[in-house]
């Protein structure tokens, strides 16, 4: 089943100022074209990228480089049509229960730390100054992750995405490693529902 990238991706990007940081294109073009291949003709992919690789692909900063933010738009949409053949996928080899089942082991997961009280959601930093999340700005988001898995309150995966949160210093904030890792999986499983 060959998915059309170009309806996911455009043909170049929107580059920066020459004087601005952006995204190193010829690492943007290269990862782009390993993922034509994996979604037009996974078969043919010397190194198959899925989902997950997409959500974690990072770019090294240079001066007139592509423009971060629709670079990272695209990688969105990206991510979704991967999610959705890796969905589709599972299903037609195992069936929509075992699709079921592994969307609820995930979001059981998922929902054992976002059920924890308000401040006890995740690590703090044991050095005293390293940056960390405001941790009121991570329980909002919690709050409305719960509402969403489990009351149907409408929230973007996109939301998720771009979630922004107040730094903070040491022990006052979130660990932001462990939070980051946790929005992760948050959105595997926004992108796997949607």
């Amino acid at each position: 089943m060959a998915l059309d990238i170009h309806r996911q991706i455009p043909a170049s990007f929107e580059r920066v100022q020459r004087s601005e940081y952006g995204y190193n294109a010829k690492q943007v073009d290269q990862f782009l074209q390993r993922a034509r291949v994996s979604l037009e003709t996974p078969e043919q992919a010397a190194e198959p990228i899925n989902s997950s690789d997409v959500r974690a692909v990072s770019f090294d900063p240079v001066k007139g480089g592509y423009s971060a933010a629709v670079v990272d738009a695209a990688l969105d949409r990206l991510e979704d049509a991967f999610a959705r053949r890796e969905r589709d996928e599972l299903i037609a080899a195992s069936g929509e229960e075992a699709w079921l089942r592994e969307i609820g082991k995930l979001s059981g997961i998922l929902r054992g730390r976002l059920h924890r009280p308000d401040g006890e959601r995740f690590r703090r930093p044991a050095k005293r100054k390293a940056r960390s999340y405001n941790t009121a700005d991570v329980d909002r988001l919690c709050h409305e992750l719960v509402s969403y898995l489990e009351h149907d309150k409408p929230l973007s995966v996109d939301s998720v995405r771009r979630a922004v949160f107040r730094p903070a210093v040491g022990p006052e904030g979130y660990e932001e490693a462990q939070v980051d890792a946790f929005l992760d999986r948050v959105v595997e499983l926004m992108a796997a529902i949607d």
